[in-house]
């Protein structure tokens, strides 16, 4: 077997210079469309293709290991099971599976937590390299006094967070004003500080792909660094045509300004050949910059064992049980 190389091991690992933002421009957001039949033909043609097999496929899938934030968001964490996950984060694969590949020094991008696990979090990843995500603002609904939500993500930046995932009001969006979104965004973002700030759209409650074009638009203009599709507990988290839809608005933002931003697809993304489509599509519409941690994150946990479940076939040749690929 051949050593397997990332497939944007040749692209330079520079820093990119972060979303500023822009003004407003209300025109601008009045003019972004969604064809959704459009679309969904162009997001099912991805999904229909033949994947990328045996080498090839070892190597899309150990990106798509460095690019997950490596998540626990549950009523029940403990401080162990963070230190658990943190563990698993700085070693998400078996050192036998990596070795046979050539891959050692493999990460996850991030370890998403709750404020209240961030200073775990921190000493449990200390000197990895591994950044700290915190969901804030009220996290999932965001529904708590705007103060509150400001000071939530000062404390988790107080904290070590260097990352800050926040959660927008759905009915800006909903009832279309754009300038209440935008300051709120802006807002948020300089409560951030020089923690990078995710916006989470929660795009299905948002009713409509046009709907999430212009709020992808406008949380960008604000300053966002990525934008994210779910909070992981709505109804229906990431798809295919909305992944479409906010990353055809961040190839229009980069177009327009010359910024790149991030994009996380979060929720119901626990298979390996998911991944795989999820990539194909970034690069695709966005190109091999989009591929690097810095700009693509998954927001995911299962995902992580089922990777690790078929980068384990494709050095012994069968499948083994989950149990022996435990996340934390």
């Amino acid at each position: 077997m051949q050593t397997v190389q990332s497939p944007t091991a040749h692209l330079p690992q520079v820093q990119e210079p972060r979303n500023d933002g822009v003004p407003l421009d209300l025109d601008w957001v009045a003019s972004a469309r969604a064809n959704r039949s459009a679309i969904e033909r162009r997001a099912a043609t991805i999904a229909a293709r033949r994947s990328v097999k045996k080498d090839w496929q070892a190597a899309w899938l150990c990106k798509a290991v460095a690019c997950i934030d490596l998540t626990t968001l549950s009523g029940d964490d403990t401080a162990d099971r963070v230190k658990r996950l943190c563990a698993k984060a700085r070693q998400p694969v078996s050192p036998a599976i990596l070795d046979a590949l050539g891959m050692k020094g493999l990460k996850t991008g991030a370890v998403c937590v709750y404020h209240d696990m961030i200073e775990t979090a921190v000493a449990a990843l200390d000197g990895s390299g591994i950044p700290v995500a915190a969901v804030s603002t009220g996290f999932p609904a965001g529904l708590s006094p705007f103060p509150l939500r400001l000071q939530e993500i000062r404390d988790s930046v107080a904290a070590g967070a260097e990352e800050i995932d926040i959660v927008i009001s759905r009915r800006h969006v909903l009832t279309g004003n754009w300038q209440a979104l935008y300051d709120e965004m802006a807002q948020m973002r300089d409560a951030c500080g020089a923690a990078h700030v995710k916006a989470i759209l929660a795009t299905g409650e948002l009713g409509t792909l046009r709907n999430v074009a212009r709020a992808s638009l406008v949380c960008m203009m604000a300053g966002a660094d990525f934008i994210k599709t779910s909070t992981g507990k709505e109804p229906v988290n990431a798809t295919l045509p909305v992944t479409l839809t906010m990353i055809r608005a961040i190839r229009d933002y980069h177009d327009r300004t010359g910024l790149r931003v991030g994009y996380k697809p979060a929720g119901g993304i626990s298979k390996a050949k998911d991944a795989l489509v999820y990539l194909a599509l970034i690069k695709e519409e966005l190109g091999d910059r989009w591929l690097e941690p810095d700009l693509f994150r998954f927001g995911a946990s299962s995902l992580l064992g089922d990777i690790e479940r078929q980068l384990d076939h494709h050095i012994s040749g069968a499948y083994s049980t989950a149990n022996r690929h435990p996340i934390g």
